[in-house]
């Protein structure tokens, strides 16, 4: 049975030393879960401290963002390789990369090649605005990121991937996406892989949903059929709404093993 991952993405909140609170008080509360990995996702300031205070017995870390060139004259930049010794996993595409920042599918692309060049393993970040949803789109722009980021991407590479599904109109919104509309945007993006790497390559991914994600609703997509895991904003600045998240996976695997 694949891990539940827990990915909590900080994005641009908490100085150093809020940063280090966070961290104290979820490794008070977060116990060991053998078959469930948590990933915290700080600020690119403070993933060096971090990287020194954490128990990763419990936690892993991932960068926001990265630079797909691994050296060179890219003033303000962090490459892959900078970030490699720090970090097991990178979030790439995320919606607000590309719909603030205009990161363009090419980019994204590069951007996944450089993770896995540099023995970080990438979470793709895909989903659809809620003007593409209302107009039917929402397959047809699942597949072409889908298709564009995994361009160059080995057979062996692919099934350490990991893929969020974020539907942009639900993020930070609270307008959110129901389990069976997540399920429906998963098997898009699972018959995706499957047209590139075959049906097993496509079962051994793990697939995310991330959007306004909170202890209320985490039990519910957790038991969806073929979600991994979940990408968690907001409510993982909040130690105890984290910790409820984390604590609500492992009794949906516990329940599944008993089974």
């Amino acid at each position: 049975m694949k891990k539940i991952l827990i990915a909590g993405n900080w994005k641009m909140n908490l100085n150093v030393s809020e940063a280090s609170l966070l961290t104290k008080r979820l490794q008070d509360r977060i116990a060991i879960h053998r078959d469930i990995e948590v990933v915290l996702i700080p600020s690119m300031l403070d993933l060096q401290p971090i990287s020194l205070q954490i128990d990763r017995r419990k936690f892993k870390l991932a960068a926001q963002n990265a630079y797909y060139k691994d050296a060179g004259a890219y003033t303000g930049e962090v490459s892959f390789t900078m970030l490699r010794d720090l970090v097991s996993y990178c979030l790439i595409g995320h919606s607000e990369r590309r719909h603030i920042f205009n990161e363009t599918l090419e980019e994204v692309r590069e951007k996944i090649a450089a993770s896995y060049r540099n023995g970080i393993t990438p979470i793709l970040c895909v989903g659809e605005t809620k003007t593409e949803r209302i107009n039917k789109e929402t397959d047809q722009v699942l597949e072409d990121q889908m298709q564009s980021a995994l361009a160059n991407i080995t057979a062996s590479e692919i099934e350490s991937l990991v893929v969020a599904y974020e539907p942009v109109w639900a993020i930070g919104t609270g307008d959110l996406a129901t389990p069976d509309q997540a399920v429906a945007a998963i098997k898009t993006i699972r018959n995706s892989i499957s047209s590139l790497y075959g049906n097993e390559a496509s079962k051994k991914v793990r697939v995310l949903y991330g959007g306004s994600v909170n202890p209320d609703v985490a039990t519910g997509f957790l038991k969806a059929d073929g979600i991994d895991g979940l990408l968690v904003g907001g409510a993982s600045l909040n130690y105890a709404q984290f910790t409820d998240i984390v604590d609500a996976a492992f009794e949906v695997h516990h329940d599944l093993e008993k089974r």
